[in-house]
């Protein structure tokens, strides 16, 4: 039954947000975790951009569409804080992570960060790179019952752990990467508690496992002048001689290790399923990547990889790596005439926005060409596609993100050919990120 979110205060003309609880206890948690497509398409049939609904054991306040998506990332006169958002969810698994700061804290962090993620840092991140994606994809064709997500995950945090950290994992690779893969699976636990086997304990327990391995490097970067990003970190200055404590330094790794290697893993998993379904689209990529005539791009050969650019930017639309972004009032709000009290948890959807049919034709079918300069769709409204967010948060790691997807991807297309069967659907597993709910078998044959 639709009821108001709260009462209106006695002098405003703004309307009541509508919504209802949904299940006893659990309310919309599992269905929103399940298909939040379907669930969300619904609810704006039913009750427009703006709906409450009972989640994670609150009330939250889901605002959706591109408009939506704009006024709360462009966040004028800082409405919203994104630490109370995130910390509900992930601040025991990545506290202080840039993500989870605010306001000029959160511009202070940024500025010193954004060194180590200029263009000639990045360039220096892509030839480093290069030899190892070669020596990490060779295998491949020989690993029994191959998995997508499996294979680039690895080889993700391998690259993330020597550009990062000048460092090459070794029997500790296991451990470090169920680390990340706990901790970020524990923010959407029903269970919220330290209840053990449960996922909130696994990602406390992860938690612990990442700080112990950066706090052990930390002394050696800081007396070292290398040009790895823990490295950069400890040494970075604002032009006022500030710059990270030990804290910050391993709260930023720790986030930023796992943005760089889940995220990528993410696209590139989602890149993988739609060139085996559409290949067409795979050989042509494939020729393109072999006009280049080199195994390990450098830096000025990514503008010349336009349709892996393409195919990414479809990717990205077609699964957002962060699918909803969630916020905190920190004062009463209003949207589309809707009143918003202070305190209220509000989410945003970039993986509902991107399935909008109001903005994106056939919107679940692959097409890149959606993105070309011939029909730049997304220029339909500035906020239609936001896989790597807006305003203040904008993704920092945006440029690294594209320039390492295509990096792996060109190699990838130099060396193999993959195939699924016609029958074939990706399940996707949505009760955290967004991943292929069966690792994403595929046939690999070497070329």
């Amino acid at each position: 039954m639709s009821q108001p979110f709260c009462t209106i205060p006695a002098d405003s003309e703004l309307k009541a947000i509508r919504g209802d609880r949904g299940l006893p206890l659990i309310g919309l948690t599992l269905s929103f975790m399940k298909d939040p497509i379907n669930l969300m398409r619904k609810r704006y049939d039913r009750y427009g951009p703006i709906s409450w609904a009972s989640v994670f054991g609150m009330r939250m306040v889901h605002m959706v569409g591109p408009d939506a998506n704009q006024f709360v990332m462009l966040n004028r006169g800082d409405l919203f804080s994104n630490h109370q958002g995130w910390d509900y969810f992930i601040g025991k698994f990545f506290h202080r992570g840039i993500m989870l700061l605010d306001f000029e804290e959160h511009r202070w962090h940024r500025k010193i960060m954004q060194q180590a993620f200029n263009r000639d840092v990045l360039r220096g991140y892509l030839q480093r790179m290069g030899p190892h994606i070669t020596q990490g994809i060779e295998h491949w064709d020989r690993v029994p019952d191959f998995l997508v997500f499996n294979a680039i995950k690895q080889l993700t945090l391998d690259l993330a752990t020597d550009v990062f950290m000048g460092y090459e994992l070794g029997p500790e690779s296991k451990a470090i990467n169920q680390a990340f893969i706990d901790t970020v699976r524990a923010g959407t636990s029903l269970v919220r508690a330290n209840v053990p086997g449960g996922r909130w304990a696994k990602g406390l327990k992860g938690r612990k496992v990442l700080e112990r391995f950066f706090r052990k490097e930390l002394p050696a970067k800081r007396a070292s002048q290398e040009s790895d990003l823990f490295s950069v970190l400890c040494h970075a200055k604002t032009e006022d001689g500030d710059q990270f404590s030990d804290d910050d330094v391993v709260n930023h790794m720790i986030f930023l290790m796992m943005a760089a290697h889940d995220t990528t893993t993410i696209t590139l998993s989602t890149l993988f399923y739609y060139l085996a379904k559409n290949p067409q689209w795979q050989q042509r990529l494939r020729e393109e990547s072999q006009a280049l005539n080199k195994t390990c791009i450098n830096y000025d050969d990514l503008a010349k990889l336009e349709g892996i650019g393409l195919a990414m930017k479809e990717a990205l639309r077609l699964c957002a790596p962060v699918p909803s972004l969630p916020r905190k009032t920190v004062r009463d709000a209003e949207f589309n005439g809707y009143f918003i009290p202070k305190g209220t948890f509000i989410s945003v959807s970039p993986f509902f926005t991107h399935y909008m049919e109001e903005f994106w034709p056939e919107p679940e079918t692959f097409d890149p060409e959606r993105f070309s300069e011939a029909r730049r769709e997304d220029k339909i409204h500035p906020y239609a596609w936001v896989p790597f967010g807006g305003g203040a948060h904008k993704c920092i790691g945006l440029h690294f993100a594209e320039m390492q997807v295509k990096a792996i991807l060109h190699q990838v297309l130099l060396n193999y050919r993959w195939s699924v069967p016609d029958s074939y659907e990706m399940p996707l597993d949505t009760t955290s990120l967004p991943v292929p709910g069966d690792g994403l078998p595929v046939t690999l044959q070497r070329l």
